[in-house]
């Protein structure tokens, strides 16, 4: 519920990272300019003692991020998969909130799982495990199937996590709605819509049938992709608080160590995660959206094995091919073509100079051309890369949240896996075989395809279709050139028109209100 009570969490949010130490630790890491450090300071240090306290083993990052709850979770899995930007150790850290936090009584599953099954654990499961993974939603119990003997994942939600999103998500509409108003230039970021556009992802996280069914689809596209694997649901053992799907044996790909000594080759998993995400994105228009370590996982026969399908994020045809021509410009350093592209597709305002913002793509794509991964700032990069939506004006495209998260996530997976990777490289032949197979001659003749098969279902009824058409128009005219008449009560009409009037300046003085 939205309102001032989301104040106070607010303020204990700021406390918190203050009395934890974690405000500062973030702030360096990300080299946080010092007057925004000062700031940071200045807000929470007065309410520090309201702070949560946390669990004092942990790391101040770490601590802060578990005690604030589920919505911060989710930001700092995000910061755990790029060690480029927070540093190596400060990641490290935060990869316990990937499936390491605190799991919640097997007791209380089972009592779920009874509930929302109708079916008792004992007589489903012929074994039960305690928790094997606890995340931020829900955690995963190892079960094998009382009738045929199947070994499965049974994924359970949190007790009472509905709720507790709910509260994080209030506060952050508060606090976005605030920072529109005080803050004018931040209204091109469109904060109040981000956070809805979050809102919306979660609400489809915590119902696991919508999640039951991401993963049906997910695997369906994917049964062809070579060294790639999707657990499928048991549908019959799958409801809104519990999920059940295939137990699939791996090791998480944030352990590098077990990975060395299987003796698989990192460099070429690191480029088939990056070349799998590109490939769903692009070819099917249908990508996991969450992939961090967590998530994703390698056999010994080097398989990599996605989990945990709710989040997913969908692109239509015409982004998919704006997002490979802009790919591509920049495989190709063909930095003019990247900002036409831009422009054509309305992400940056008409009335900006296209050489200027081609100019100021360039030094984006340059240094990563020129200069090993390795003695890449990603802290920096990001920070110019802001420095350019602002001054050219771009907006925040809601539609493109969750492929720009997860593009930041993957990279920073197949960074941790080789170091030195060029993602350019790696993305080419997925970037160029989508371009042959929709951007070229074959494409256009396929669209001209689809545009006759539209247009033939409508065959029949386009004479009457025009001919109404017509009619309207010729009604338009015919009403806009003719003489106007006097009505015989002229004056039950004149009142009529007053108050006519008197309401349109009633709906114009709500619609100001509104704006002013």
């Amino acid at each position: 519920m939205r309102g001032p009570h989301n104040i106070w969490r607010l303020i204990r949010t700021a406390a918190t990272m203050e009395r934890t130490g974690a405000a500062s630790v973030l702030l360096e890491a990300v080299e946080a300019p010092p007057a925004l450090r000062m700031a940071a300071r200045l807000l929470g240090w007065p309410f520090k003692w309201l702070g949560l306290k946390g669990d004092e083993s942990l790391p101040p990052a770490t601590r802060a991020i578990t005690a604030l709850g589920p919505a911060y979770i989710k930001f700092g899995q995000i910061l755990s998969t790029r060690p480029d930007v927070v540093g190596p150790e400060l990641a490290q850290q935060l990869k316990m909130l990937q499936d390491r936090l605190p799991p919640f009584p097997t007791a209380e599953a089972r009592r779920i799982i009874g509930i929302d099954l109708g079916v008792s654990v004992e007589e489903t499961f012929s074994e039960f495990s305690e928790p094997v993974a606890a995340a931020s939603i829900a955690q995963v119990h190892r079960a094998r199937l009382r009738e045929t003997g199947q070994e499965v994942a049974v994924k359970v939600l949190r007790p009472g996590i509905a709720k507790a999103f709910r509260k994080d998500i209030d506060a952050f509409y508060l606090a976005a709605t605030w920072m529109e108003r005080l803050a004018p230039f931040s209204r091109r970021l469109r904060p109040t819509d981000v956070v809805a556009h979050f809102d919306s992802v979660v609400q489809a996280e915590l119902d696991l049938r919508l999640e039951s069914a991401a993963a049906a689809e997910f695997a369906a596209n994917t049964g062809k992709d070579a060294g790639f694997r999707v657990p499928r649901p048991i549908w019959e053992l799958s409801a809104r608080q519990v999920m059940t799907l295939d137990w699939v044996e791996g090791m998480s790909l944030a352990d590098t160590a077990s990975i060395d000594a299987a003796g698989l080759d990192r460099q070429a998993l690191a480029a088939r995660v990056l070349q799998l995400f590109l490939s769903h994105a692009l070819r099917d228009g249908y990508f996991h959206a969450d992939m961090h370590q967590g998530n994703l996982k390698v056999d010994l026969q080097g398989e990599i094995i996605a989990y945990d399908f709710g989040i997913m994020g969908r692109l239509d045809e015409y982004t998919r091919r704006v997002y490979a021509e802009i790919l591509f410009g920049f495989i190709k350093r063909d930095y003019r073509r990247v900002a036409e592209v831009h422009f054509e597709a309305g992400y940056v305002p008409a009335d900006r100079d296209i050489d200027e913002f081609a100019s100021a793509l360039r030094v984006v794509g340059e240094p990563i051309f020129g200069m090993d991964a390795t003695r890449i700032s990603m802290a920096r990069l990001l920070a110019y890369l802001f420095e350019v939506t602002e001054r050219f004006g771009m907006e925040t495209r809601t539609e493109l949240i969750l492929l720009q998260r997860t593009m930041v996530v993957v990279e920073g997976v197949a960074r941790t896996l080789d170091p030195h990777i060029n993602i350019w490289d790696v993305a080419r032949p997925v970037v160029e075989d989508y371009i042959r197979s929709s951007i070229g001659p074959k494409a256009v003749v396929r669209d001209l395809m689809r545009t006759a098969r539209v247009l033939s279902r409508f065959g029949p009824r386009l004479p009457a279709m025009a001919d109404a058409a017509l009619r309207r128009q010729a009604a338009e005219e015919e009403r806009r050139f003719a003489p106007p008449r006097r009505p015989r009560n002229s004056g039950f009409m004149q009142m009529m028109g007053g108050g006519t009037l008197a309401l349109a300046g009633v709906a114009l003085g709500v619609c100001f209100a509104k704006f002013l």
